[in-house]
């Protein structure tokens, strides 16, 4: 069912977020916004992409297991896909995945939930 909602939903929901956004402001400005968000996303996604590698190497270097790093760095990917995908809901999940405290809340979430499973 989750799936369903993800693969058709979703981009039925976008559709009608930038058709609405469309509506409001034109559609010279949304395909602007469009383009501006995939080529700051794409930025940002590479800035912090490097911060991640960058900690993960630090990591490996001293002797310890880079986890958190990992978890990061697969959340920077998927942030990065979501901003390079056109869509207002994709650009938002994708910007807020690109924030580490942000990130850092996830993983810590993701992990717990595990914590039931690996008793």
């Amino acid at each position: 069912m989750i799936r369903i909602l993800l693969f058709v939903g979703l981009p039925i929901a976008e559709l009608a977020v930038l058709v609405a956004l469309e509506n409001r402001i034109g559609l010279g400005w949304t395909l602007g916004l469009i383009v501006v968000t995939g080529v700051i996303g794409a930025r940002l996604a590479f800035s912090q992409g490097r911060s991640v590698w960058g900690a993960f190497r630090y990591r490996l270097a001293a002797g310890q297991v880079p986890g958190a790093e990992l978890a990061h760095g697969a959340m920077v990917l998927v942030g990065a896909a979501f901003l390079l995908t056109p869509g207002v809901i994709t650009d938002v999940a994708g910007f807020l995945l690109m924030v580490p405290w942000v990130r850092e809340v996830l993983r810590v979430r993701f992990v717990g939930a595990f914590r039931v499973f690996i008793r």
